[in-house]
């Protein structure tokens, strides 16, 4: 159920698979440690491709997205995830990746003007990873959240994640979710921190574990 759609100010929704272009596009504008992307990639859907797009489509997923009425009801947003890391991966693997990965080739390097980035992302497409078995072992269910920057510090990060942790508690009977962000975004590490979140041991650095009890929201 939405948060408020009837005041004009910023509510929260459950996201659909017509998001899709959207998502991608944020991801894309707060991909480099947060901040845009933009001048990383000459196919700038990739990042959204990887990190965004298939939460809306796939089995095994959630997800919720602000949106701004005062903007044509644009999404400005999101917490995307899944309960079940594992057969989510299954999905992308067998669904997902095969079928967006078709206007590239591989190697990525065969592609003209892909840029580092760019083939960083190719090569996931087509040789998709899986998440750190220690963060697996310590919860089944991840997220990745994202919210423009003109949105940023204005709690609405605090919300969704609280919005999901609701999700995963009452739906799914869950008591524990895990995060991976990039090691040089201090900002959001500190931020995570404040929230309950912690480094998870034997994890890549950067992969962060919420206990539900401990969430200060």
């Amino acid at each position: 159920m939405a948060e408020s759609n009837r005041t004009g100010e910023v509510y929260v929704r459950a996201v659909e698979p017509t998001d899709s272009l959207a998502l991608n596009r944020i991801c894309l504008l707060t991909g480099d440690a947060g901040k845009s992307a933009e001048h990383l990639h000459t196919f700038g859907e990739l990042i959204g491709l990887v990190y965004a797009e298939p939460y809306a489509h796939l089995p095994a997923t959630f997800g919720f997205v602000m949106v701004d009425p005062t903007k044509g009801d644009a999404v400005v947003g999101y917490v995307l995830g899944s309960f079940d890391t594992r057969t989510y991966e299954q999905h992308t693997i067998d669904e997902w990746f095969p079928r967006v990965r078709a206007k590239f080739n591989y190697p990525p390097e065969t592609n003209a003007g892909a840029t580092e980035a760019d083939k960083r992302f190719i090569n996931i497409l087509f040789n998709p990873p899986r998440a750190p078995q220690a963060a697996v072992d310590y919860s089944p269910a991840h997220l990745h959240i994202d919210i423009l920057p003109e949105y940023q510090r204005q709690g609405w990060g605090r919300r969704l994640i609280a919005r999901a942790i609701a999700y995963l508690q009452e739906e799914k009977g869950l008591t524990r979710l895990w995060l991976g962000l990039d090691p040089r975004n201090d900002g959001a590490k500190k931020f995570y921190e404040r929230l309950g979140f912690k480094e998870l041991p034997g994890a890549p650095e950067g992969t962060m574990g919420l206990e539900f009890e401990a969430f200060k929201g």
